[in-house]
């Protein structure tokens, strides 16, 4: 198997480390290395380090040592490797129990009849613990850190500064956005394998990512994820919203929906000239183009659609019984909207028909794929999936060209996307209509 370098460099230190041999650590006080790059470029390379992790966790050296470890050696292991991951993929699983377990309240009544109970509706106590709560989840905790490091280094002012220059450059943003490529990546890895290594390039990146090429890199990892949690939010606030305040639940849910709009719409917000006109009308004459050719061999993803929902389904088809098993329970989850449909609506025959359908399309038809193709259904899976992605497609490209009617909107996300070198005064439209010039030329070559 082909393994990501960061998993291959750590699996040579875990076995160096169980044969009691010694590796020497130069201590330096501030060590970089960077290069331009733009956010594809940024999670394909936290795609590549997540899926090392992944195979780390899996492996039997993690296992050795942390058996052979004393307690302080191992939790320097722990959160020096694989604990961060994982700790980011129960951060974001508790997200989701957290929002269908909110959904079950709502959805059975025990939230409105746990709202009438004075023990609960007079807690004063409760009532100041729920709003600190709020407070951290803002995320200023998080940040506490980062201010004393930079406030001992060159000063507190410095570091309340640069502390405000990032919330300004979306910096939040970014960080939950990362979030989510992480916690797919590892979680995929541990399932069902199959880590790779993603080139992430070495040319220049300053140039217009299409709207296909944003789909394709984060449909899984991200768009999907944040539609599945915005329609929870909405069933949540249509059932809640007769007996709870607008105020309650706006700070019950802020962050959530903070999350939402940074997994669905990040990608475009710091794509360059993301919401120009122009750029825009291209980019859904690509994406028509994209999603209805065919595939078929030698028909790369980048051509057609069905080449990438093929690839995409790679890792199912090498998986394990426990990765296929694991699948399908998680795809269970959606059943709880058929219990609010027949508790709530009284819908019942038509309410079954629809979730077993978008069930057995979505989730259990492609982990049960050999089953399916010897039915002879595949082909119709197939056909309700492109519906499906067109619609999802449809949701996002329709915010985005709405923005870009606006020509300040373009002006305002350039001027945030490069604010130094204007301040530096560089000609940004200068540098982005010369790659274009660049790439059309040795297209042609």
């Amino acid at each position: 198997m082909d393994l990501p370098r960061p998993c291959y460099y750590g699996t040579v230190g875990f076995n160096s480390t169980l044969r009691e041999g010694n590796v020497t650590h130069h201590e330096y006080i501030q060590v970089g290395k960077g290069r331009d790059v733009g956010l594809n470029q940024i999670s394909m390379f936290e795609a590549k380090i997540a899926n090392g992790n992944g195979e780390q966790t899996l492996s039997r050296d993690i296992y050795r040592l942390g058996h052979r470890f004393d307690f302080f050696r191992m939790l320097s292991c722990y959160f020096t490797t694989v604990g961060f991951y994982f700790s980011t993929l129960v951060t974001v699983l508790t997200v989701y129990v957290f929002l269908y377990g909110r959904l079950y309240l709502v959805l059975s009544g025990l939230e409105q009849g746990l709202s009438r109970e004075p023990a609960i509706r007079d807690n004063k106590p409760l009532q100041v613990a729920l709003a600190s709560q709020s407070f951290v989840q803002i995320g200023f905790l998080m940040a506490l850190p980062m201010l004393m490091e930079i406030g001992l280094e060159r000063g507190f002012r410095t570091a309340l500064s640069e502390f405000i220059l990032m919330q300004l450059q979306l910096a939040p943003v970014f960080f939950t956005f990362s979030l989510g490529t992480k916690t797919h990546y590892y979680g995929r890895t541990l399932l069902h394998g199959g880590a790779k290594y993603r080139p992430t390039g070495r040319g220049f990146v300053v140039f217009h990512a299409k709207f296909a090429e944003n789909y394709r890199l984060y449909s899984r990892s991200h768009f999907v994820k944040g539609i599945e949690m915005m329609i929870l939010l909405i069933v949540y606030q249509i059932f809640g919203h007769t007996y709870r305040s607008t105020v309650a639940y706006v700070l019950i849910t802020a962050s959530l929906w903070f999350m939402v709009g940074t997994w669905l719409f990040a990608p475009f917000l710091f794509n360059p000239s993301g919401f120009e006109w122009q750029k825009i009308v291209d980019d859904w004459t690509d994406w028509n183009k994209w999603i209805n050719n065919r595939g078929g061999i030698g028909v790369p993803s980048e051509k057609s659609w069905e080449s990438w929902w093929e690839e995409e389904q790679e890792h199912l088809q090498y998986s394990g019984k426990r990765g296929i098993i694991a699948e399908i329970l998680l795809a269970l989850r959606f059943f709880i909207y058929q219990y609010g449909l027949v508790y709530h609506l009284h819908v019942y025959g038509a309410s079954w028909l629809v979730i077993v359908l978008i069930l057995f399309v979505m989730k259990i038809a492609q982990a049960l794929r050999p089953v399916v193709k010897k039915a002879g259904f595949w082909g119709s899976v197939r056909t309700l999936a492109r519906g499906y992605e067109i619609v999802m497609g449809l949701l996002l490209f329709t915010p985005v060209a709405f923005l870009a009617w606006f020509p300040f909107v373009s002006e305002f996300q350039t001027r945030m996307l490069f604010n130094q070198a204007f301040s530096r005064g560089l000609q940004i439209s200068r540098i982005l209509g010369g790659h274009r010039k660049d790439r059309t030329s040795r297209h042609k070559e």
